[in-house]
């Protein structure tokens, strides 16, 4: 496939994907499908292939990856995205994710520990004109202080808890969605509402993510 956002083949390849691994898996928002049906996946690889569209994680740059279609699906979907929300992401790596959440939401907050990835990442998303996500390397863990609270936050990588930072973010009926459970084990994916009366946990999927590294995450191998 060539570099080319408005390709007939790349079109084609974003609309099998929307049905084979996002529709048949049980995806049903409209929203998030039409997001995925429109946005270049293949303008966040190094190199623009059909891969873009593969069901599975890719390689990216800084030895990370790009999840598969169907779990940022999967992920923006439990996160209930509304068109006046704010959102944070923790791990944006390619910013892919990023810009889904940027077609749901009024404004994304996406941190990535990686300097590299963020300067890739706010490349790729100027060059898209995408205008709403706001990046910053630095601890995930510990969220977006200046920027809460969060209707919405989504974490790209697995921690052994949700930290009590993003927590304490998230604002009234927010929700966070992030895998839980052992580093290079499968994890659970969870959902965290924050509610007048406390906390409510949903698990929703076997996962396998990367670890979340940083202060209430794990430490660095």
């Amino acid at each position: 496939m060539k570099h080319s956002f408005d390709s007939r083949e790349a079109a084609a390849a974003r609309a099998a994907m929307v049905e084979e691994q996002l529709v048949a898996r049980g995806i049903a928002d409209p929203r998030v499908l039409d997001a995925m049906r429109q946005l270049p996946r293949e303008a966040f690889l190094s190199a623009a292939t059909s891969a873009a569209y593969a069901d599975s994680a890719q390689p990216i740059e800084a030895g990370q990856t790009i999840s598969q279609p169907y779990i940022v699906a999967l992920m923006a979907e439990a996160a209930r995205i509304g068109p006046a929300d704010r959102v944070l992401e923790v791990g944006a790596g390619s910013g892919y994710a990023a810009a889904v959440c940027a077609a749901l939401a009024a404004e994304v907050y996406a941190i990535e520990r990686h300097p590299q990835l963020v300067e890739i990442a706010r490349a790729r998303l100027e060059r898209l004109g995408i205008a709403n996500v706001h990046l910053q390397a630095g601890d995930g863990t510990l969220g977006w202080p200046d920027a809460a609270p969060f209707d919405a936050i989504l974490v790209s990588a697995a921690g052994p808890r949700v930290p009590e930072s993003l927590r304490s973010q998230l604002a009234e009926e927010g929700r966070l969605v992030m895998p839980v459970g052992r580093r290079h084990a499968t994890q659970q994916l969870v959902r965290v509402t924050r509610g007048a009366n406390g906390f409510v946990e949903e698990h929703f999927a076997a996962v396998a993510f990367v670890p979340l590294i940083g202060a209430e995450g794990f430490e660095s191998s």
